[in-house]
């Protein structure tokens, strides 16, 4: 039995059916992702999971006693509350039973009490709290309201996990989170032995996490079982299919609406039935919830700047005994794309203004280039005014907007963006975070610049948006700067990366940073070479070589026999692992499978997951192999 079933159900906010008689079922040790565009009722859906809401019609079924946690994207606690005792909310059944039990006071059933407290596994409350401050490196004695984003929700998930959860739903869970803690975050996931259900835009985290993916379109529910990377391609063909279907339908309600038009002569020698068929065709034409359409964005590049944006030479930045950035030296040219990576509070945003001009550097020098037309992405995301509509948002008293070389309509420009005409009026405080940040961006595309500063655009964005705005900025003839903690986002977009390094891996210098080419993948292969490199040592003096003998290269390792051996089995296991992957997934794919067969759906999932993994160090091997 499923661990949580709901079916034929629907939920509506206005006139438009967020579920729409749809059905989803959830198993035991299930790691399921929640996708779909912004504002189509992913989070309601989760909600209502978890319990916190109800469907307006269909049934939700849970098996007896199932234990249910919920993490919010913004997680809240109470006043003055420390760590410790926050993350004791999550066993607050267990405290409060034991301190019942040890209260004795009169008139308690102390039998059930205890039956209930074992049941709880209550008597050692405490120490599994301690276990899990542990384990996600908080400070038990800190105050919640004094702890950054990232830390808060750190704090949320160590609630949800000493509660021991059957069933453990998250929004957003990589919101605030650095790279280090998300990459920190899917380990813990990937480990997790109850079932799962996320909401998340990260398409590196979904594929690290996720056994199934699940897609909210137009109020139903659609499973695709596998990675993200499958889930991309069998979504392909399908909207392909139903684009010509559609096409198949509006073709034939135009060929009936013309005899229909004909005349009473015409349609007296034919069927009844033809005129009932077009009546049905055409209520089939009103119901039917086309694809909604995609973003359409374009940027006006402003004036051209120099071929320096910015150069700096020997940089170092101290704010009173704390070094943020000590020796960086770089040069910025017109055109790069150009990623920042650190943890939360490293300086990246100090190291951004100063390349910027916004900030003076305690040592060494920076110099811009000229002509710089900057937008900044963080800058507007504060301004943002909730009590305005989205179109003086836009352009504040005209209702024409100025978009390169042409002009726009403000209605016309919405549209684009995916907002109707009809929400053009509407505050900007009725729109979910997702639309807020498609807003934003609306309204820094309209702006003349050469240089984009986009300080985390990819929170809450749904996946299609994402891959227009990577789309986008990666044919944009200006200068990007780029925070991020989408790695997947980072590799697509930016052409350099510079990364803070003042940890043990580079003997914890204060203030390290680097640059590096390519992206996030490119920067962490690089990193890993670099610490496991041996330190140049202090030899003594190499003696001189003779002018006519030219140093040799080192020559590479040959081949073992084992190893020659293995390289020419590599490229049939590899075809064995694909052939066997494809007959797996067209098996999940089937229906019959969930409702003839569904015992065995955990194995099979478990074992797409294992050849998912074979695959990759199957095909890393014959690449170190085959380079020898």
């Amino acid at each position: 039995m499923a661990l949580l079933s709901v079916s034929n159900a629907h939920l509506a906010f206005g006139h438009v059916p967020l579920l729409d008689g749809t059905a989803i079922s959830i198993e035991a040790g299930e790691r399921i992702a929640l996708i779909g565009r912004n504002g189509t009722g992913k989070s309601s859906l989760l909600k209502i999971l978890a319990g916190l809401e109800k469907l307006d019609d269909g049934t939700l079924q849970l098996q007896t006693g199932l234990r249910r946690v919920y993490v919010a994207q913004e997680p809240e606690f109470a006043d003055g509350i420390t760590v410790f005792d926050a993350v004791s909310d999550g066993v607050a059944e267990a405290r409060d039973l034991r301190a019942q039990y040890e209260s004795h006071a009169p008139g308690l059933d102390l039998d059930a009490i205890q039956t209930r407290i074992e049941a709880l596994d209550g008597w050692t409350w405490e120490q599994r709290v301690d276990e899990s401050l542990q384990r996600l490196d908080l400070a038990p004695d800190a105050l919640v309201s004094s702890l950054s984003g990232g830390t808060k929700k750190r704090v949320a998930l160590a609630r949800a996990l000493v509660a021991a959860p059957e069933l453990l739903l998250l929004d957003e869970p990589t919101n605030h989170l650095d790279i280090s803690a998300i990459e920190w975050l899917q380990e813990l996931l990937r480990g997790w032995r109850g079932a799962l259900i996320l909401v998340s835009h990260d398409r590196a985290f979904i594929d690290a996490t996720a056994t199934r993916i699940v897609e909210l379109d137009r109020g139903v529910l659609r499973s695709y079982p596998g990675s993200f990377s499958t889930y991309e391609a069998t979504k392909a063909r399908e909207l392909e299919d139903e684009a010509l279907a559609n096409a198949r339908a509006e073709k034939m309600l135009a060929q009936e609406e013309v005899w229909i038009r004909k005349g009473v002569e015409a349609r007296r020698t034919r069927s009844v039935g033809r005129v009932a068929r077009l009546v049905k065709l055409r209520e089939q034409r009103l119901a039917r919830r086309d694809s909604l359409g995609q973003v359409r964005l374009e940027l006006d590049a402003g004036l051209p700047p120099g071929k320096i944006v910015a150069e700096l030479k020997d940089v170092g930045m101290r704010y009173g005994d704390r070094q943020l950035i000590k020796g960086f030296s770089a040069t910025i040219l017109r055109g790069d794309k150009v990623g920042l990576i650190g943890p939360n509070g490293s300086g990246k945003t100090t190291l951004l203004k100063l390349i910027l001009g916004e900030l003076q550097p305690t040592s060494g020098s920076v110099r811009q280039g000229t002509r710089l037309q900057v937008a900044y992405f963080d800058q507007m995301r504060m301004a943002l005014d909730l009590d305005a509509t989205l179109a003086d948002t836009i352009s504040p008293g005209s209702e024409w907007i100025e978009v390169g070389s042409s002009r726009k309509h403000v209605m016309s420009y919405l549209t684009d963006f995916l907002f109707s005409p009809a929400r053009a009026n509407s505050p900007v405080r009725t729109l979910s975070g997702g639309e807020r940040n498609r807003l934003l961006l609306a309204r820094l595309f309209a702006l003349p610049a050469n240089v984009l500063v986009l300080d985390e655009p990819t929170n809450d964005l749904d996946i299609d948006t994402l891959e227009l705005l990577e789309e986008l900025l990666a044919s944009y003839p200006g200068t990007v700067f780029l925070v991020s903690h989408d790695r997947r986002f980072l590799d697509n977009v930016v052409t350099s990366t510079i990364a803070w390094e003042g940890d043990a891996t580079f003997g914890g210098r204060t203030g390290l940073w680097r640059e590096y080419e390519g992206g996030y993948e490119d920067w962490k292969r690089q990193r890993e070479r670099g610490r496991v490199a041996p330190a140049p040592a202090a030899a003594a003096p190499a003696p001189a070589a003779s002018p006519t003998a030219a140093p040799k290269a080192p020559a590479k390792p040959k081949l073992s026999f084992k190893e020659q051996r293995e390289l020419e089995a590599l490229p049939a296991r590899i075809e064995a692992l694909e052939k066997e992957q494809t007959a797996l997934q067209a098996t999940l794919a089937s229906p019959e499978l969930y409702t003839q067969e569904r015992q065995r759906v955990p194995q099979l999932q478990a074992r797409n997951e294992a050849i998912e993994t074979e695959l990759l160090a199957a095909l890393e091997r014959w690449e170190v192999l085959a380079s020898r």
